[in-house]
Protein backbone atom coordinates (compact mmCIF):
# COMPACT_ATOMS: atom_id res chain seq x y z
CA UNK A 1 0.00 0.00 0.00
CA UNK A 2 1.29 3.46 -0.89
CA UNK A 3 2.14 5.54 2.19
CA UNK A 4 0.18 8.76 2.54
CA UNK A 5 2.17 11.92 3.26
CA UNK A 6 1.08 12.93 6.80
CA UNK A 7 1.00 16.59 5.70
CA UNK A 8 -1.77 15.73 3.24
CA UNK A 9 -4.11 14.27 5.89
CA UNK A 10 -6.72 16.65 7.30
CA UNK A 11 -8.19 16.81 10.78
CA UNK A 12 -11.54 15.64 9.43
CA UNK A 13 -9.96 12.67 7.67
CA UNK A 14 -8.17 11.59 10.83
CA UNK A 15 -11.35 12.02 12.87
CA UNK A 16 -13.51 10.16 10.34
CA UNK A 17 -13.00 6.61 11.53
CA UNK A 18 -15.03 3.92 13.24
CA UNK A 19 -16.01 4.56 16.88
CA UNK A 20 -14.65 2.44 19.67
CA UNK A 21 -16.41 -0.75 20.67
CA UNK A 22 -17.81 -1.77 24.03
CA UNK A 23 -18.59 0.11 27.23
CA UNK A 24 -16.64 0.71 30.40
CA UNK A 25 -17.27 -1.83 33.14
CA UNK A 26 -15.66 -0.71 36.39
CA UNK A 27 -15.12 -4.37 37.31
CA UNK A 28 -12.64 -4.62 34.43
CA UNK A 29 -10.08 -2.56 36.38
CA UNK A 30 -10.55 -4.25 39.77
CA UNK A 31 -7.25 -6.13 39.34
CA UNK A 32 -5.19 -3.02 38.64
CA UNK A 33 -2.99 -1.20 41.16
CA UNK A 34 -5.02 1.14 43.37
CA UNK A 35 -3.71 4.39 41.90
CA UNK A 36 -4.56 3.22 38.36
CA UNK A 37 -8.01 2.05 39.50
CA UNK A 38 -8.80 5.41 41.10
CA UNK A 39 -7.65 7.31 38.04
CA UNK A 40 -9.55 5.25 35.47
CA UNK A 41 -12.83 5.10 37.41
CA UNK A 42 -12.60 8.85 37.99
CA UNK A 43 -11.78 9.66 34.35
CA UNK A 44 -14.32 7.33 32.69
CA UNK A 45 -17.96 7.13 33.72
CA UNK A 46 -19.41 3.67 34.30
CA UNK A 47 -21.03 2.44 31.10
CA UNK A 48 -19.23 5.01 28.91
CA UNK A 49 -18.57 4.03 25.28
CA UNK A 50 -14.91 3.05 24.97
CA UNK A 51 -13.58 5.81 22.75
CA UNK A 52 -10.62 5.34 20.41
CA UNK A 53 -10.45 8.99 19.34
CA UNK A 54 -10.88 12.48 20.78
CA UNK A 55 -11.32 15.86 19.10
CA UNK A 56 -10.27 18.93 21.08
CA UNK A 57 -10.49 22.69 20.77
CA UNK A 58 -8.13 24.68 22.95
CA UNK A 59 -6.49 28.03 23.53
CA UNK A 60 -3.62 29.29 25.63
CA UNK A 61 -0.07 30.59 25.42
CA UNK A 62 2.98 29.02 23.81
CA UNK A 63 6.59 30.05 24.38
CA UNK A 64 8.32 30.89 21.10
CA UNK A 65 10.01 34.28 21.16
CA UNK A 66 8.37 35.00 24.46
CA UNK A 67 4.88 33.87 25.37
CA UNK A 68 2.38 34.11 22.50
CA UNK A 69 -1.38 33.41 22.54
CA UNK A 70 -2.60 30.54 20.37
CA UNK A 71 -5.78 28.77 19.33
CA UNK A 72 -5.73 25.17 18.19
CA UNK A 73 -7.73 22.12 17.23
CA UNK A 74 -6.49 18.59 17.69
CA UNK A 75 -7.54 15.06 16.83
CA UNK A 76 -6.00 12.02 18.48
CA UNK A 77 -6.98 8.69 16.93
CA UNK A 78 -5.14 6.01 18.83
CA UNK A 79 -4.76 3.56 15.95
CA UNK A 80 -3.45 6.24 13.53
CA UNK A 81 -1.87 9.16 15.42
CA UNK A 82 -2.56 12.85 15.94
CA UNK A 83 -2.81 16.23 14.25
CA UNK A 84 -2.42 19.41 16.30
CA UNK A 85 -3.28 22.43 14.13
CA UNK A 86 -2.73 25.89 15.60
CA UNK A 87 -2.40 29.58 14.83
CA UNK A 88 -0.50 32.30 16.66
CA UNK A 89 1.43 35.52 16.02
CA UNK A 90 5.19 35.98 16.14
CA UNK A 91 6.56 39.50 15.97
CA UNK A 92 3.34 40.74 14.41
CA UNK A 93 3.30 37.93 11.83
CA UNK A 94 0.36 35.56 11.61
CA UNK A 95 1.76 32.01 11.79
CA UNK A 96 -0.22 28.79 11.41
CA UNK A 97 0.70 25.17 11.04
CA UNK A 98 0.69 21.76 12.61
CA UNK A 99 2.57 19.06 14.44
CA UNK A 100 1.41 15.60 13.45
CA UNK A 101 1.98 11.87 13.49
CA UNK A 102 -0.08 9.90 11.00
CA UNK A 103 0.27 6.19 10.27
CA UNK A 104 3.73 6.00 11.79
CA UNK A 105 5.27 9.12 10.23
CA UNK A 106 5.74 12.47 11.95
CA UNK A 107 5.93 15.92 10.38
CA UNK A 108 5.88 19.59 11.28
CA UNK A 109 4.97 22.47 8.97
CA UNK A 110 4.48 26.13 9.93
CA UNK A 111 3.78 29.05 7.58
CA UNK A 112 3.59 32.83 7.88
CA UNK A 113 0.26 34.22 6.64
CA UNK A 114 -0.63 30.62 5.74
CA UNK A 115 1.63 30.82 2.67
CA UNK A 116 5.35 31.32 3.41
CA UNK A 117 7.02 28.29 5.06
CA UNK A 118 8.95 29.22 8.21
CA UNK A 119 9.59 25.69 9.49
CA UNK A 120 9.27 22.25 7.94
CA UNK A 121 10.60 19.04 9.44
CA UNK A 122 10.26 15.30 8.91
CA UNK A 123 12.32 12.22 9.61
CA UNK A 124 12.84 9.58 12.33
CA UNK A 125 13.67 12.10 15.07
CA UNK A 126 10.48 14.08 14.43
CA UNK A 127 8.44 10.88 14.37
CA UNK A 128 9.85 9.73 17.71
CA UNK A 129 9.35 13.16 19.26
CA UNK A 130 5.70 13.47 18.23
CA UNK A 131 5.14 9.86 19.34
CA UNK A 132 6.29 10.90 22.82
CA UNK A 133 3.79 13.72 22.73
CA UNK A 134 0.99 11.28 21.87
CA UNK A 135 2.02 9.07 24.79
CA UNK A 136 1.70 11.99 27.20
CA UNK A 137 -1.57 13.15 25.62
CA UNK A 138 -3.21 9.81 26.31
CA UNK A 139 -4.49 11.75 29.35
CA UNK A 140 -7.11 13.19 26.98
CA UNK A 141 -8.17 9.72 25.81
CA UNK A 142 -8.08 7.65 29.02
CA UNK A 143 -10.02 4.73 27.55
CA UNK A 144 -6.86 3.65 25.68
CA UNK A 145 -5.18 3.14 29.07
CA UNK A 146 -7.54 0.38 30.16
CA UNK A 147 -5.63 -2.49 28.55
CA UNK A 148 -2.04 -1.69 29.40
CA UNK A 149 0.19 -3.29 32.08
CA UNK A 150 -0.10 -0.90 35.01
CA UNK A 151 2.43 -0.93 37.84
CA UNK A 152 2.23 1.00 41.10
CA UNK A 153 4.98 2.98 42.79
CA UNK A 154 2.80 3.90 45.78
CA UNK A 155 -0.77 4.94 46.58
CA UNK A 156 -0.43 8.16 44.56
CA UNK A 157 1.67 7.06 41.56
CA UNK A 158 1.23 4.51 38.79
CA UNK A 159 3.13 3.88 35.58
CA UNK A 160 2.83 1.82 32.43
CA UNK A 161 4.70 1.21 29.20
CA UNK A 162 3.24 2.74 26.04
CA UNK A 163 4.41 2.09 22.50
CA UNK A 164 3.46 4.56 19.75
CA UNK A 165 4.87 4.47 16.20
CA UNK A 166 7.79 2.35 17.32
CA UNK A 167 8.66 4.59 20.26
CA UNK A 168 8.42 3.05 23.72
CA UNK A 169 8.31 5.04 26.93
CA UNK A 170 7.17 4.84 30.53
CA UNK A 171 4.06 6.92 31.17
CA UNK A 172 3.93 8.02 34.81
CA UNK A 173 0.81 9.41 36.48
CA UNK A 174 0.33 11.12 39.81
CA UNK A 175 -3.23 11.03 41.18
CA UNK A 176 -4.89 12.29 44.33
CA UNK A 177 -7.08 10.37 46.75
CA UNK A 178 -10.15 10.78 44.51
CA UNK A 179 -8.37 9.67 41.33
CA UNK A 180 -8.00 13.16 39.94
CA UNK A 181 -4.94 13.43 37.71
CA UNK A 182 -2.26 15.76 39.05
CA UNK A 183 0.62 15.23 36.62
CA UNK A 184 1.74 13.17 33.64
CA UNK A 185 5.33 12.52 32.61
CA UNK A 186 7.34 10.56 30.06
CA UNK A 187 10.94 10.40 28.88
CA UNK A 188 10.34 11.99 25.48
CA UNK A 189 12.68 12.01 22.49
CA UNK A 190 13.35 15.65 21.70
CA UNK A 191 15.70 18.52 20.98
CA UNK A 192 15.82 21.74 22.96
CA UNK A 193 16.87 24.96 21.20
CA UNK A 194 18.21 23.10 18.18
CA UNK A 195 20.44 20.76 20.17
CA UNK A 196 20.92 17.05 19.66
CA UNK A 197 17.94 14.75 19.95
CA UNK A 198 17.89 12.69 23.13
CA UNK A 199 15.49 11.37 25.72
CA UNK A 200 14.51 14.15 28.10
CA UNK A 201 12.12 14.46 31.05
CA UNK A 202 8.85 15.83 29.68
CA UNK A 203 5.56 16.32 31.39
CA UNK A 204 2.40 18.14 32.27
CA UNK A 205 1.14 19.72 35.45
CA UNK A 206 -2.65 19.48 35.63
CA UNK A 207 -4.23 22.62 37.09
CA UNK A 208 -7.91 21.98 36.35
CA UNK A 209 -10.12 19.20 35.03
CA UNK A 210 -13.50 19.18 33.33
CA UNK A 211 -16.09 16.59 32.39
CA UNK A 212 -17.00 16.34 28.71
CA UNK A 213 -19.77 13.81 28.23
CA UNK A 214 -18.66 10.57 29.90
CA UNK A 215 -14.99 11.57 30.25
CA UNK A 216 -13.27 13.72 32.86
CA UNK A 217 -9.96 14.99 31.51
CA UNK A 218 -7.36 17.67 32.27
CA UNK A 219 -8.73 20.99 31.05
CA UNK A 220 -5.96 23.40 32.08
CA UNK A 221 -2.35 22.29 31.86
CA UNK A 222 1.25 23.49 31.96
CA UNK A 223 3.61 21.47 29.77
CA UNK A 224 7.34 21.38 29.16
CA UNK A 225 10.78 19.81 29.29
CA UNK A 226 12.87 19.09 32.42
CA UNK A 227 9.66 18.04 34.15
CA UNK A 228 10.11 17.21 37.81
CA UNK A 229 13.05 19.57 38.30
CA UNK A 230 13.53 23.27 39.03
CA UNK A 231 14.43 23.72 35.35
CA UNK A 232 10.81 23.10 34.37
CA UNK A 233 9.78 26.34 36.05
CA UNK A 234 12.75 28.43 34.89
CA UNK A 235 13.29 27.23 31.32
CA UNK A 236 11.45 24.04 30.42
CA UNK A 237 7.80 25.13 30.40
CA UNK A 238 6.64 26.15 26.92
CA UNK A 239 2.90 25.45 26.76
CA UNK A 240 -0.06 26.61 28.82
CA UNK A 241 -3.33 25.35 27.46
CA UNK A 242 -7.05 25.29 28.25
CA UNK A 243 -9.41 22.75 26.68
CA UNK A 244 -12.61 24.44 25.54
CA UNK A 245 -14.34 21.50 23.84
CA UNK A 246 -13.78 17.76 23.73
CA UNK A 247 -15.64 15.00 21.91
CA UNK A 248 -14.82 11.33 22.34
CA UNK A 249 -15.80 8.45 20.11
Amino acid sequence: MRRVDPLHVTLDELWDGPPGEGRFDTRSVAHLPRAAQRYLTHAIAAGAPLARAVRLRMHGDIKLRGWMPFEAEQVIRWDRGTIWKARTRIGGLSVSGSDRLVDGEGAQLWKAFGVVPVMRAKGPDITRSVAGRVEAESMWLPSVLLDVPWREDDEAHAHTTLRVAGDESELRLAVDATGRLQSVSVARWGSIDGGVFERLPFGCQVEEERTFGAYTIPSRVRVGWHFGSDRFETEGEFFRGTIDEAEHR
